[in-house]
């Protein structure tokens, strides 16, 4: 069986946003809430993980959606494209 490489870095939340067929703000509560496991939020160095905390006066939220982790949920090899 031949061991899948996947790329380096985090998948853009438009690319997974385009594989599920949801808006990209449902990728992003999915993962600060926990019920879409394919990645973390965090903002200032702190895992973000209540969607109350969205909001955009407390900083940016940066995301990292793991290329493994999203194979593992939908069977999606992601190959480093952006959209």
């Amino acid at each position: 069986m031949e061991e899948i490489q996947f790329s380096q870095g985090s998948v853009p939340i438009a690319v997974v946003a385009r594989i599920y067929g949801k808006d990209a703000s449902w990728i992003r509560a999915g993962i600060i809430a926990g019920w879409l496991p394919i990645g973390k939020a965090t903002r200032d160095g702190k895992l973000v993980t209540k969607v109350s905390d969205i909001n955009s006066k407390y900083g940016r939220i940066n995301f990292y959606i793991s290329p493994k982790l999203l194979y593992q949920e939908t069977g999606y090899i992601w190959k480093g494209e952006r959209k």
